[in-house]
C-alpha cells in the first residue's frame, strides 16, 4: 500500500478499504494517516514537548554576530575531507568553491563562495570565472575546487588520486569540516558567514553532551544492498555514522522526550513526525540554495548517496526553516489535521487565459478511523482494515474485493526495504521492539524485490494470484508500473498471466516529479507511468494473435503519443518506449495462454525498436493517417 493514498481516497468515496504492505515503515506511516487524532491533544502534546526540550535543542544552533547580536542558525555547511595518500594534507572534496545559489541562478545571480585561502565568504556571480576574496585577496576561480569528478589534486602537494578508494583505504566514514553557516538575524533578514571559532567550541560541545547520555541513539549495523553499497563503499558500517554529534545528541533528545508521551496514539504520531526530521537532518543531505526549499532530502537521487558538501539544518527550526521538526509540525500534522477535519478536491479552472486550482469542499467525510488490526474487527464492521506482512498470504475471504490498487516495485529499480532501515532503526529506537519492530531490518526473504527476472516474476505473480483469489469475478486490478528494459515488461506480463488476469486499459500518466535528481542524471528520462487495469482472464475473451497485432498496437500507441505531446508534454525515447509496451502486453495478455504470449513477446524485438523510433522522430500523425 506504499504511503497509502489510494487507501485514503478510498475511504474518502466512501469504501470500506485493505491495506497491506509487507514493510513495517509503510504499514506504521499509513496507520497513522488514517488514525482519529484528537487536535487539542496534538497541538497540546508539541507544546509539552517545546517546553521541555525545545531550548535544549535550539542553544546548539545559536552564534554572536560581529556586533554581538545573538543570532539563529538556519543552516552550517560542511565539506568532506580526505587525506592525501602522498603527504597526509587534508583536501576539501569541493568541486567548486561556490555552496550557495539561488535556484533560479540566471534570474537572481548573486552567489556565495568559500575562499580556499582564508575560508572567507564572498559575493560572487554563480557563473564567475574569477574572483578576489574580501578577507585576503586572494584570487581563485569560484568554479573549481579539489575535487573533480572521481579524482581530486591535493593543493599542496599536487598529487591526483581516485576518492572513493582513498575513502575506503581508511576504514573509516570521511570526516568533515565545517567551514560556513547561514544566520537568521532577529530583524527576519538572513546572513552568510564564515564559522567562527565560537562556533567550533559549540559544536564540541555538543559533541561531549553525546558522549554523556546514556544509550543516545540506536547501533545497527547496515546491511549491504543495491541501495545501501555507494555508502559501505565510504566505510559508513552502521546507519547512526550518517549523522554529526549535535544532530545525533538533539535527535537523541527528541526521541527520549517522544518516548515519555503516555498515549500510544500521540507516541506513534510523534514518532512519525520524527521520522520525518530524520530524512533532512542528516550528512547526506545537501543545499539547494535560496528561492525553494533549501534543503535537499537524503532520498533525492534514490540510493544512499554520501555527499561531499553536506548541509547540516538546525533540527528544531525557525519559522524559516527547512526540514526541521517545528516547521515539518507545522507543515505536515497541523496541515494533516485541518485537512483530514475537512478534506477537499482540487478543480481546474480557466482563469484570464491561465489554469488556476481550486479547492472545493463538501465532497467526502471527515478522515481519521479507528483502524482494524484483524479480519475480525474488519468483518464486523469497521471501515479500515490495515496489516503488515506478505501480500501473497492474506486473512480475506474469497471474492470479497471489488479492485485491488497497487503499486508494484519496478523490478530492479529501487529495493525500498534497503532505504527504510533508516527510519526502522530509529522507530524501534523509540518504540521498542516488540510487534513489528522485533527485528532490525525491514528487508523479508517475501519481498518482491529482486534483480533477478525469475525471482521477480514467481513473487510478483504469487501476489497477483492472492489479489485473484480474493476478487470478484467482476472486479478489477489496477497498478501502475514503468521500466525501461525488455525484461521488466516480461515479468509482468508473465507474472499477470500465470495469476489469471489480461489487460483491458493502459493509459499513460505523468510519473515522479520532474524535479527529481535521478530525472535529472537520466540520459533517457522516464516521465510517465502506466496506469495498467486488468480482469480475471476467465471473464475475457482469449485472442490468437496472427499478423494483425502491430496492427492494433501501434494506432493506439500513436494516439497516446499524440495526445501527450499536443498538450505539451515534451517525450523521451524511454517515455515513448513504455507506451508502446504497455499496449503490446495489453494485447498479448488476452492470449490463450502465457507461453505463447511470451514467444510474442520474445520475437517482436524488430517490431517493438521500430515503432519507437517512428513515434519518438514525431512521426505519428503520419502513421495515424495511415
Amino acid at each position: 500500500m506504499g504511503s497509502g493514498t489510494t487507501i485514503g481516497e478510498a475511504v474518502k468515496l466512501g469504501a470500506r478499504a485493505v491495506g497491506r504492505d509487507i514493510n513495517p515503515v509503510a504499514h506504521f506511516l499509513v496507520k497513522n494517516a488514517l488514525a482519529f487524532h484528537d487536535r487539542s491533544k496534538v497541538l497540546s502534546t508539541f507544546q509539552e514537548i517545546e517546553r521541555d526540550v525545545g531550548d535544549q535543542i535550539k542553544r546548539y544552533y545559536r552564534t554572536t554576530m560581529p556586533d554581538g547580536t545573538v543570532a539563529d542558525v538556519l543552516y552550517y555547511f560542511w565539506v568532506k575531507t580526505v587525506e592525501c595518500p602522498q603527504c597526509n594534507h587534508h583536501v576539501d572534496l569541493f568541486s567548486s568553491r561556490i555552496f550557495a545559489k539561488h535556484a533560479y541562478p540566471k534570474r537572481y545571480p548573486d552567489s556565495r563562495a568559500t575562499c580556499p585561502s582564508c575560508g572567507e565568504i564572498n559575493l560572487v556571480r554563480h557563473d564567475a570565472k574569477e574572483a578576489r576574496c574580501v578577507g585576503c585577496a586572494h584570487d581563485f576561480d569560484p568554479q573549481t575546487g579539489p575535487a573533480n569528478g572521481h579524482k581530486a589534486t591535493c593543493p599542496c602537494c599536487a598529487h591526483v588520486f581516485p576518492i572513493a578508494k582513498t575513502i575506503r583505504e581508511s576504514n573509516a566514514p570521511p570526516a568533515h569540516r565545517i567551514y560556513a553557516k547561514l544566520v537568521l538575524l532577529p530583524d527576519g533578514t538572513k546572513s552568510y558567514a564564515a564559522v567562527s571559532d565560537e562556533d567550533r567550541v559549540l559544536f564540541a560541545e555538543a559533541s561531549k553532551a553525546l558522549t554523556e547520555r546514556p544509550d543516545p541513539y540506536p547501533i545497527v549495523a547496515i546491511e549491504p544492498g543495491y541501495n545501501t553499497n555507494q555508502a559501505l563503499g565510504y566505510n559508513y558500517r552502521y546507519w547512526h555514522e550518517m549523522f554529526n554529534e549535535r544532530q545525533l545528541l538533539c535527535l537523541s533528545i527528541l526521541a527520549a522526550r517522544i518516548r515519555e508521551i503516555a498515549d500510544p496514539v500521540l507516541r506513534d504520531l510523534f514518532t512519525c513526525l520524527f521520522s520525518g526530521t530524520l530524512e533532512f537532518n542528516n550528512m547526506f543531505t545537501s543545499y539547494k540554495g535560496e528561492g525553494t526549499g533549501a534543503v535537499r532530502h537524503m532520498f533525492a537521487h534514490h540510493i544512499l548517496k554520501p555527499e561531499r558538501v553536506p548541509l547540516e539544518a538546525n533540527v528544531w527550526g525557525t519559522p524559516k526553516s527547512s526540514g526541521s521538526f517545528m516547521t515539518m509540525f507545522e507543515g505536515r500534522i497541523r496541515r494533516a489535521l485541518d485537512y483530514a477535519a475537512d478534506p477537499f478536491e482540487l478543480r481546474l479552472e480557466k482563469r484570464n487565459g491561465k489554469a488556476v486550482s481550486e479547492k472545493v469542499y463538501g465532497l467526502s467525510e471527515k478522515i481519521g478511523f479507528e483502524v482494524a488490526t484483524e479480519y475480525d474487527a474488519f468483518s464486523i464492521g469497521k471501515r479500515v482494515y490495515l496489516s503488515c506482512g506478505d501480500s501473497s498470504r492474506t486473512s480475506l475471504m474469497d471474492g470479497m474485493v471489488d479492485a485491488v490498487i497497487t503499486d508494484p516495485p519496478f523490478f530492479d529499480n529501487v529495493h525500498y526495504s534497503q532505504l527504510a532501515d533508516f527510519f526502522h532503526v530509529w522507530q524501534r529506537y523509540i518504540l521498542g521492539d516488540n510487534g513489528h519492530w522485533q527485528a532490525e531490518t525491514t528487508r523479508s526473504d517475501a519481498e518482491v524485490q529482486n534483480a533477478n527476472e525469475a525471482a521477480f516474476t514467481e513473487r510478483l505473480g504469487a501476489v497477483w494470484a492472492e489479489a485473484h483469489r480474493v476478487l470478484k469475478d467482476d472486479g478489477v486490478l489496477a497498478f501502475t508500473y514503468h521500466h525501461s528494459r525488455p525484461e521488466g515488461w516480461r515479468s509482468v506480463l508473465h507474472a499477470l498471466m500465470e495469476a489469471g488476469f489480461g489487460i483491458t486499459a493502459a493509459h499513460p500518466i505523468k510519473a515522479e516529479m520532474s524535479v527529481a535528481m535521478p530525472k535529472h542524471q537520466a540520459k533517457e528520462p522516464i516521465d510517465l507511468d502506466i496506469i495498467v487495469v486488468c480482469r480475471k482472464h476467465s471473464q475475457l475473451k482469449p485472442r490468437r494473435w496472427n499478423g494483425d497485432l502491430w496492427g492494433t498496437v501501434t494506432p493506439i500507441a500513436a494516439e497516446q503519443v499524440r495526445r501527450l505531446r499536443d498538450s505539451g508534454r515534451r517525450l523521451s525515447r524511454n517515455d515513448v518506449r513504455i507506451i508502446v509496451m504497455a499496449q503490446l502486453i495489453r494485447r498479448l495478455s488476452i492470449s490463450h495462454d502465457p507461453q505463447s504470449a511470451l514467444a510474442m513477446l520474445e520475437t517482436s524485438a524488430p517490431e517493438i525498436d521500430a515503432t519507437i523510433e517512428n513515434l519518438h522522430c514525431d512521426k505519428t500523425r503520419r502513421i495515424r493517417n495511415e
